[in-house]
């Protein structure tokens, strides 16, 4: 019997099971996926959000700009990478400059810091390849750039360092109330728990539905992305954008944590919750929207494209708290931009939805901060000399555009919550993620991760249980 189960390995349930790891609970984290960070959470910009966009009075606005704060201040503790760059979001001889003035009212409202709309003299100061028709701009020194994963990876790891389970490749399959609590049906196991969290993501409303009459709805909204590569670095040193529509914040180009330049997202309504496909009319969409934004982007140097989806339920705004109907089943619903920024404080507030139903005792110890992953490349000569006086492994490349070693890759899969799958290693290490989008290292990735996890090369998977890259040998061995 559990506790709680939290039912989602995304960014808002690894940040609530990190919440709740420090209370006498014991708790586990269900997720149909075979790793943290594979649904919504893995496909996004990577902005921590200021805070300018959400309407006030939202849940949204509530936690934006603390919870940018937050990350910022509390980087070290969670062991992420970030970086407090802001946002400049201009406005062309095309837009309405009232409107900009309204973005700017609206940040100051929702306590956005470092606010000032600047003329173009100013912003092409600030950003010298801004495109020839922005007239005047909003300058935001709040928010900035994270690796998302990063983020996720490290909530999940605390969280199982203080205890919490991880049921990784488990499918919810119903939900029923008894006596002392739920019933969950997975498709492995029966599980018994006082409290269920929801943070199914696009799947919230299905989980959702299982036991309330009062019914959700989400609609998954399709947003598409390019990275570039490493070609120009500075070439824009903040994240640019336009006015924001009733769609979202709008198609952005953005460093990124690691040095790329990203362009994205479109935004297109879908019924399927699994359509991850990549389209050219949806390239041809990020192109014509950043031409307006930036000028000379080398589109000729993208590496990779990918889209997410982020989970549209019809109030648009975060739903957090017990169901009316369903006591002791907790939503964490509708979660879309910001909910990545907002994750710690959405985080404690299903921390005090749950207090209000169950006095929580803390443990006389926990852990609180998580060991980050250094990459040998960025260690020092002396931290490079004992790395690899502890495993040679440090020593020998195997990701060649990206110069990670295979002591890096042995220590992802090591790690709490460890990775198990290709985009697991992809994400903690970056193998994988440089110019050759992994056709040099993949081969040397597979045959360590069946080494380090006693798996057979044929059942080593990109991500999902049937996405094996082996399917068959040409040859039997001799």
């Amino acid at each position: 019997m559990y506790d709680v189960a939290i039912i989602g390995a995304g960014v808002s349930g690894c940040a609530v099971a990190w919440k709740l790891s420090k209370y006498k609970l014991k708790v586990c984290v269900i997720d149909k996926e075979t790793d943290v960070c594979e649904g919504t959470s893995k496909g996004n910009t990577g902005v921590v959000n200021a805070g300018h966009d959400p309407k006030p009075g939202t849940l949204a606005a509530k936690y934006n700009a603390e919870g940018a704060e937050w990350i910022f201040a509390h980087a070290d503790e969670l062991g992420i990478e970030c970086k407090n760059n802001g946002f400049l979001i201009v406005c062309t001889d095309k837009d309405n400059k009232e409107d900009l003035i309204a973005l700017y009212e609206r940040g100051i409202t929702n306590k956005v810091r470092g606010l000032e709309i600047v003329d173009r003299e100013e912003a092409l100061r600030l950003e010298p390849n801004i495109a020839d028709d922005v007239v005047c701009a909003l300058r935001i020194d709040a928010g900035g750039t994270l690796s998302p994963w990063t983020l996720v990876t490290g909530y999940a790891e605390i969280a199982a360092e203080n205890g919490v389970e991880f049921r990784l490749g488990e499918k919810v399959e119903n939900i029923k109330k008894c006596e002392c609590g739920y019933v969950i049906t997975t498709s492995k196991d029966v599980i018994n728990t006082k409290y269920v969290v929801n943070a199914a993501g696009v799947y919230a409303d299905e989980i959702h539905n299982m036991v309330s009459e009062q019914k959700l709805h989400i609609r998954p909204r399709k947003g598409q992305y390019c990275i570039l590569d490493k070609v120009k670095p500075g070439f824009v040193t903040r994240t640019i954008g336009p006015l924001p529509s009733k769609m979202g914040k709008g198609i952005v180009v953005s460093p990124t944590i690691h040095g790329n330049l990203l362009i994205g997202p479109t935004a297109l309504d879908m019924d399927d919750k699994e359509d991850l496909s990549v389209t050219q009319d949806g390239i041809n969409t990020l192109i014509a929207a950043t031409q307006n934004l930036v000028k000379g982007i080398p589109y000729h140097t993208v590496i990779t494209q990918y889209a997410g989806l982020r989970a549209e339920e019809d109030r648009h705004d975060f739903i957090l708290g017990e169901v009316e109907d369903a006591p002791g089943f907790i939503d964490c619903a509708g979660i879309k931009s910001p909910g990545l920024t907002c994750s710690p404080l959405i985080a404690a507030h299903i921390r005090d939805v749950l207090n209000d139903i169950y006095p929580l005792e803390e443990k006389e110890s926990y852990v609180t901060t998580r060991k980050p992953i250094k990459l040998f490349k960025n260690c020092t000569p002396e931290e490079q000399k004992q790395l690899l006086k502890e495993n040679p492994a440090y020593g020998r490349i195997i990701c060649r555009c990206e110069t990670i070693t295979e002591g890096d890759i042995i220590n992802a899969i090591r790690r709490p919550v460890g990775a198990t799958t290709m985009d697991g290693i992809k994400r903690r290490v970056r193998a994988g993620m440089g110019r050759c989008q992994g056709g040099f290292c993949s081969p040397r990735v597979m045959e360590i991760l069946a080494r380090e996890t006693g798996q057979d090369p044929e059942s080593i998977c990109k991500n999902l249980p049937d996405s094996r890259l082996i399917v068959s040998k040409n040859k039997e061995d001799i």
